[in-house]
């Protein structure tokens, strides 16, 4: 049954786990494609360009987002995030499902553009504000400054959970991939995103009675 491509929106705070479910989303179904965001912060070791992201100047990032080519974009910690419209127009009209790992800004920004009808938003809490530290202390990518930056900005962030469609507690983390696999399959099978449904309909009210 053709259908259209889903926008799929999962945010948290830093440490709550979402890349990591967004990781084991995409090695459960092969057909769901990572949006690979622009940024202008510098690749932290092992990140390769155009695969965690694009790195780019706050000048070109800047010409970007001037000439309409950015789908949403946001300045989190001092560096600018945004990802590029085109690919996820082709992937929305082909039927393929994008997920986007993106702050509050960012997934308010793609609900509110022409492409929003498409978007499904979920939301990860973390089980309490002390594992959330334990977890971005023991990943060991941040200074300590670092990390009280993100503690405090993990209540803004935490903030803005009533926007979201979806919101779920990670707690465990084998749970919680369950649960998302549930809202994806759900919102596939809505009736207004399935756009070969009609036609479907017709030729079986035309067949004769067996």
């Amino acid at each position: 049954m053709q259908r259209t491509g889903l926008l799929i929106i999962l945010s948290s705070p830093s440490g709550a786990g979402k890349s990591t479910l967004a990781r084991r989303l995409m090695e459960w179904d092969r057909n769901l494609a990572f949006s690979v965001s622009a940024t202008t912060r510098a690749p932290r070791p092992g990140e390769v360009d155009g695969r965690e992201y694009y790195f780019r100047t706050r000048k070109d990032f800047a010409a970007m987002i001037e000439a309409g080519e950015m789908l949403e974009h946001a300045e989190v910690f001092g560096n600018l995030y945004g990802s590029p419209r085109g690919p996820i127009e082709a992937a929305i009209r082909e039927g393929r499902d994008t997920l986007f790992d993106v702050d509050w800004q960012g997934g308010q920004q793609i609900r509110n553009s022409p492409l929003g009808q498409q978007a499904v938003s979920i939301f990860l809490l973390p089980p309490a504000l002390g594992e959330l530290r334990r977890r971005l202390v023991a990943r060991g990518q941040d200074a300590a400054e670092v990390v009280d930056m993100r503690m405090r900005h993990s209540r803004d962030e935490i903030s803005h959970w009533a926007e979201y469609d979806y919101v779920l507690v990670n707690d465990d983390l084998d749970a919680t991939e369950q649960r998302l696999r549930a809202i994806v399959t759900a919102e596939r099978l809505r009736r207004n995103r399935q756009t070969g449904l009609g036609g479907f309909v017709k030729r079986l009210m035309e067949e004769e009675d067996a």
